[in-house]
């Protein structure tokens, strides 16, 4: 299968929910993408909208290397709903050269498994998108990303000492242990925070640090 620029491609097995719009957004980020999945009405939906699209069996070392899927530098496993198929599924890819796996995983069990196959990068989209949408439930927080080393950075309103005062000489750092890293004015694009910076009201802020101490920073009044 002839492969159009080699630096931005990416072969996606699996197209249910998660694969399918993973193999759509990275459509239009101007991926080259190779959808697989042995469901014929899966591959049907997706025709026309994604590079290539083909009905085949990932499980199948021979079927794979007809499709050059040793080709791509670069593969996600979305078939987090069959352990055994994402575990063969990765045994395949490795045996075929790739090295850049991504995998959806339904359990924790599940991800360690496949971490122990070689499976470089493990997402779990349903567990990671509740623990978040909980962060955000539970205070002013607008958005939330949270890293494994409990490293977290948000979107959130600014407190009331914050504003007017230059970021160097609001104590922020000391008093709470978390960096105002980007601010975000009413119709405007987020700027990057120096110590002059000043927060103004209906401002947003970006604000990094330990996941406890950005949590306690943004439920401040």
């Amino acid at each position: 299968m002839a492969r159009q620029n080699t630096n931005a491609a990416v072969v996606v097995i699996g197209l249910g929910r998660f694969g399918k719009a993973l193999a759509l957004e990275l459509e239009r980020d101007g991926a080259e993408v190779l959808g697989i999945d042995s469901d014929a009405r899966r591959v049907n939906d997706l025709a026309g909208r994604v590079t290539h699209v083909v009905q085949a069996d990932s499980t199948d070392i021979e079927a794979m290397r007809q499709l050059s899927v040793q080709d791509f530098d670069r593969a996600v496993i979305a078939i987090g709903n069959s352990l055994e198929g994402s575990v063969l599924t990765a045994f395949v890819l490795r045996n075929l050269g790739v090295t850049n796996i991504w995998a959806k995983a339904a359990s924790a069990a599940q991800r360690q498994i496949l971490e122990q196959v070689g499976v470089g990068h493990v997402v779990r989209p349903e567990h990671d998108m509740g623990r978040r949408v909980a962060h955000l439930v539970r205070g002013k927080m607008l958005d939330y990303i949270e890293f494994d080393d409990g490293y977290a950075i948000v979107k959130t309103v600014p407190p009331k000492f914050l504003l007017g005062v230059p970021l160097g000489r609001s104590g922020v750092r000391n008093r709470y242990g978390v960096t105002i890293v980007g601010v975000k004015a009413a119709g405007d694009d987020f700027t990057h925070a120096t110590a002059d910076t000043v927060v103004r009201e209906g401002d947003l802020v970006i604000v990094s640090g330990n996941r406890r101490k950005v949590e306690e920073f943004s439920s401040l009044d």
